[in-house]
């Protein structure tokens, strides 16, 4: 090893690049004065066994070529320049930093006091720490890019016909007994051909990843005995989480990785990424220096104007990446580029991303990285999902992403949750949020599915929790209560958590078909929270990032109930692939049809007509109609096709008490009952037929679908 011979190299690609002969190293550090490659043993990574530096810099690249270093290949970073906290310079080269463009890494941080550039104890964080800490970090690997692709083809799903399933790799098959034991919890579990007929027996079309770059286990977290599960801590942005790999860490996830997506790929089933480009997991100006902080912290972070010692947090975390630099841009966008290309996943979503668009404080939704997006060949091609909020003042932009873009319609979840809940004043909003979004979308040129529909997520209750708990119960977290939203428009049904009462059980159940029944006949994009398919529950914890165990993992020992929950999603999912008329890539025009005496689109009221003014504005009101005409030719399908569909009458009543209401008679002589959410397996086995007129008794806290027969 010690004969590698250094060569100049080159600044580009940035990274470790892999040539067949040996590997091109190359850091960017604006404000560096002097960067060391060091290279460890493959067989005792703890072993360094030579150090090179890095005399060549080009446009800030510091890079140099190493003949025989191959992948397996270990290394690391020692990057020389000021330490002056107070000018937001935290260079330290005692500390051994990641590369930020490694495509794979191995092992983990151990947390002492030297994973910080600083000296604990001392003067805040002004004073040097001159300890080594090479012991305690992991090691970047070199990788082989090469992976056989043979017969992976772009699914290219239009994303109206999409039905996103979010999920944990870890937490999906960890518990799952009849998967082989090494497969449980890892990439190769999830691309298995049991995980494979899972999705395809819900129905699923899309299955979106909470975070697999590799994240940082925090340290306040593992002091407490616990760790971040959820991932939202990342590290580095081209390495598949290594924990998550069956195969090995010295480069085996990466083709793991790529195996789990070529797989779910044959059976139909495209990959989301969730990705967090607005923060590290590196802090404040008091957490520890594993990468970035140590390469260039000036460049790479948002500094306070006058004060750049300190972060601007638009986060939550600490720090937020500086988006405004073109060496960052250029790292998230050469990180995007390598997914979608080295790795074919099929897009990406993105965690607070509102902070990717501010500028100096305000979101711009116009800013340097949407521009980029927008006219990148590659990444035109993928889905683009945004979570549009962060914490920062105006981070709230849910409506307001350019087009080309989908959103977390928090304003669907937050909706749909308090009219089933019963809460006054929600069926004027109610209305817009079934038919997707308009309010949101239309005006800027988008469509409905520009609207990800979701009534959980990973961040939040589960589905079952949400009708089973008016509390939050985060003490497992150790923050005495403190994590967590407040307000989760969720209620107990009568008894909090879980309890023997037949009667609140029951309707809990109902409650979960009535939200799963909205979810999936709303126009948009529907999301279900992996596990709310069967019911899983958190016992309550809405804010479960640190419960890497049984609180946040999927059961596979389900109940009657829980197999019969799952049956019935199933057969929602598959009714909306049936019917275009409830996936429809057009907004309603809310105008008569040619030919009938009937529109597009009727909000009715209990007696069957058309709501009024005063209807739409009364608070109390919690009963709505909506009649779906079908044969409707001025709708064309992705193939420009005519859309035919039936006639549909929606029937959702979010009263404590029964209404009736009478079946309209628009277009329509002869309804009949094919859905029914009081019945406890949902769709009818026989539809039940009634002639329009009929007044239809609709139970309390029910959703109701009937068909036109006639």
């Amino acid at each position: 090893m010690n004969s590698f011979r250094l060569r100049q190299g080159h600044s580009y690609p940035l990274g470790a690049t892999w040539d067949g002969k040996g590997t091109n190293f190359a850091l960017f550090s604006e404000h560096a004065e002097k960067v060391e490659l060091c290279l460890f043993d493959p067989q005792q990574p703890e072993r360094e066994i030579a150090r090179r530096r890095l005399a060549e810099k080009t446009d800030h690249v510091f890079h140099g070529y190493l003949l025989g270093a191959k992948p397996g290949t270990p290394y690391g970073y020692r990057v020389h320049g000021p330490w002056k906290p107070e000018e937001g310079h935290r260079f330290n080269p005692r500390k051994l930093l990641l590369d930020p463009y490694a495509k794979a890494i191995t092992g983990g941080f151990k947390w002492k006091d030297e994973m910080y550039g600083y000296r604990i104890g001392g003067n805040e964080d002004f004073d040097l720490d001159t300890r080594d800490n090479a012991g305690l970090t992991p090691r970047c690997v070199v990788v082989d890019d090469k992976f056989d692709w043979t017969g992976d083809q772009r699914i290219d799903r239009p994303m109206a016909e999409t039905v996103i399933y979010e999920v944990h790799v870890k937490g999906f098959s960890k518990l799952w007994a009849s998967m082989p034991k090494k497969l449980r919890g890892t990439y190769a579990g999830l691309g298995s051909r049991m995980a494979i007929a899972y999705f395809k027996q819900l129905g699923v079309t899309a299955v979106e990843l909470q975070p697999v770059h590799h994240f940082v286990n925090d340290h306040f977290l593992e002091s407490r005995g616990l760790t971040n599960y959820w991932g939202y801590s990342s590290i580095g942005y081209f390495a598949p989480e290594s924990r998550y790999s069956s195969s090995g860490t010295a480069g085996e996830q990466v083709v793991e990785f790529k195996q789990m997506v070529k797989n779910l790929h044959a059976a139909g089933i495209e990959v989301i990424l969730d990705v967090v480009y607005n923060h590290t997991a590196e802090g404040n100006h008091l957490g520890p220096t594993l990468s970035f902080k140590g390469i260039d912290n000036r460049s790479y972070y948002r500094c306070v104007a006058d004060s750049p010692r300190h972060y601007m947090d638009y986060t939550g975390t600490g720090n937020t990446l500086n988006m405004q630099h073109p060496r960052v841009l250029q790292l998230v966008m050469d990180s995007l580029r390598y997914f979608a290309t080295e790795c074919r996943v099929d897009g990406f979503r993105f965690d607070l991303a509102s902070t990717l668009a501010r500028g100096l404080h305000e979101v711009d939704k116009l800013g340097g990285f949407f521009d980029i997006i927008h006219q990148d060949p590659v990444l035109q091609r993928v889905k683009l999902i945004a979570e549009p909020w962060d914490v920062g003042e105006g981070g709230y932009q849910v409506g307001n992403f350019p087009v080309g873009w989908a959103e977390w319609n928090g304003k669907y979840r937050d909706c749909v949750r308090a009219y089933w809940k019963g809460d006054d004043s929600q069926v004027a909003e109610l209305a817009a949020r079934l038919t997707g979004s308009s309010d949101l979308y239309q005006d800027d040129g988008r469509r409905p599915y520009a609207s990800i529909n979701y009534v959980t997520a990973h961040d939040g209750y589960t589905l079952h929790d949400l009708v089973s708990y008016n509390d939050k119960h985060n003490e497992a977290n150790g923050e005495n209560g403190n994590d967590g939203d407040n307000l989760n428009h969720s209620w107990n049904c009568g008894a909090e958590g879980p309890t023997e009462d037949a009667g609140v059980n029951a309707l809990r159940r109902r409650q979960k078909r009535n939200f799963l029944t909205t979810l999936m006949l709303s126009l948009g994009v529907p999301m279900i929270c992996g596990g709310d398919e069967y019911g899983r529950t958190q016992q309550g914890n809405n804010n479960a990032y640190c419960q890497d165990n049984e609180i946040s993992w999927l059961s596979w020992k389900r109940t009657a109930e829980e197999d019969a929950q799952m049956e019935f999603t199933a057969k929602l999912i598959a009714f909306r692939r049936q019917h275009p008329i409830f996936r429809r890539p057009k907004f309603f025009y809310g105008r008569k049809v040619r030919g009938v005496d009937v529109k597009d689109i009727m909000w009715l009221n209990p007696l069957g007509q058309e709501m009024n003014d005063d209807e739409w504005n009364t608070h109390f009101v919690k009963t709505l109609g909506v009649l779906l005409y079908g044969d409707v030719h001025d709708v064309r399908d992705w193939h420009g096709m005519p859309v035919h569909d039936d006639t549909f009458l929606m029937l959702l009543n979010a009263s404590h008490q029964q209404v009736d209401f009478t079946l309209p008679n628009y277009a329509v002589q002869r309804w009949a009952v094919v859905l029914d959410t009081v019945s406890e397996k949902g769709f009818l086995d026989t539809p039940v037929e009634h002639d329009a007129g009929t007044v239809l008794p609709l139970p309390e806290r029910c959703f109701v679908l009937l068909r036109r027969v006639a």
